[in-house]
């Protein structure tokens, strides 16, 4: 198992709460980067291409980042959630999960990608779902969320396959964190059974040890809290 480079910066993309804040603190506490960055939602708006080129601006003018963990997402708001039928589809509601959940990512791994060191372990990571995985959906609904989420898989196996040419080294991979006691989970936690609902600091310990290992075969797959792949 290859551990991380003691050395480089590490970058976390949504880091103003929920899991994001709680990665953010445990690679803190690690100590195993010469540099941490942290951009939150009110100083990065990920759907605006000029703020995530200026975010990565300023990660290029220190030590190359070699752990890029990209923790935004949306599954609801005040006024809309993950739908129940196809009758419920919203065209403006699913750009929105989109703009998040697929293009906001997709631009984060286009700017941070090449900074990345070629000969070096570097990894990507952005959170994904189970959800996502076209081949494990037996219920339906939740179209927006879904489609959305299974775009950003095929990003992220794309970005694996073109970052493999010139950084062979590279992982770029999406994680399932499981059910997660955020205010994104919030609404829907009656359903998980007992012991599955994880606190945001058990699960960027549990998500940072799956990415721990890791290895370059690895790059391009979605992998659960427990380090078992989810199917695509």
């Amino acid at each position: 198992m290859e551990a991380f480079r003691v050395s480089g910066s590490a970058v976390v993309i949504g880091a103003g709460g929920g899991i994001g804040a709680a990665l953010l603190d445990a690679i803190r506490e690690e100590g195993a980067h010469d540099a941490v960055h942290g951009f939150a939602r009110d100083t990065l708006d990920i759907t605006v291409e000029d703020q995530v080129r200026a975010a990565a601006a300023t990660v290029a003018a220190g030590p190359a980042p070699t752990l890029i963990l990209i923790a935004t997402g949306l599954l609801h708001d005040a006024t809309h959630g993950p739908e129940k039928s196809l009758a419920e589809i919203d065209a403006a509601w699913m750009a929105r999960n989109f703009a998040i959940n697929t293009i906001g990512p997709a631009l984060i791994i286009k700017h941070f990608l090449p900074l990345l060191p070629k000969g070096d372990r570097a990894v990507i990571a952005a959170l994904s779902a189970r959800v996502g995985s076209i081949g494990d959906n037996r219920l339906g609904g939740w179209h927006s969320y879904r489609a959305a989420k299974a775009a950003l898989n095929m990003i992220i196996k794309g970005a694996s396959i073109e970052a493999a040419r010139q950084r062979p080294r590279a992982i770029i991979v999406g994680l399932h964190p499981g059910t997660v006691d955020t205010r994104l989970s919030e609404p829907f936690q009656g359903n998980v059974r007992p012991g599955t609902l994880f606190s945001p600091d058990r699960a960027a310990v549990q998500l940072l040890d799956v990415l721990e290992g890791l290895s370059v075969p690895d790059s391009g797959g979605i992998f659960a809290w427990d380090g078992s792949p989810v199917p695509a």
